[in-house]
């Protein structure tokens, strides 16, 4: 059975001080700052979130399911994303299936905690995370001009 995301005082404090090294650029490089206008009050909300590459393509994944950003990011059609002072801004869009199966995978595999939110496991095949799409969304990334 897999585990419900709770924003609880501990999470809120790793999330400061990711945001503090990500701003300095401290960190691995696919963690990211995304930033997203509010659904309803338009005020702009910013989390860590680590991306997945496959070449030139960007992946965002929302392993905690159809939180917040999620839903404002689905609203608003872009997000921009920032590390080191220097950001960009992108659109998104839905990837499903066989595409989204993958890169859940390689998700986990990149982020090892976010394992329990999710049924499938690290060892299971791509296939087995179609299941998880569902209720953890994967957008792909492309920059705006």
């Amino acid at each position: 059975m897999k585990a419900t995301f709770k924003k609880g005082m501990s999470r809120r404090l790793i999330d400061a001080l990711s945001t503090a090294g990500i701003n300095r650029g401290i960190g691995p490089s696919h963690r990211y700052l995304l930033t997203v206008a509010g659904r309803k009050t338009k005020m702009q909300h910013t989390t860590p979130v680590s991306l997945v590459r496959d070449g030139s393509i960007s992946y965002l994944v929302a392993p905690y399911g159809e939180v917040e950003w999620v839903k404002n990011a689905r609203a608003a059609g872009q997000v921009t994303l920032a590390r080191g002072g220097q950001g960009k801004t992108y659109s998104v869009a839905p990837v499903q299936a066989k595409e989204g199966a993958e890169i859940l995978k390689r998700y986990i595999a990149l982020e090892p905690i976010t394992r329990p939110y999710f049924d499938a496991g690290s060892s299971d095949p791509a296939e087995a995370f179609v299941a998880d799409l569902p209720s953890h969304p994967v957008f792909r990334l492309t920059p705006i001009s």
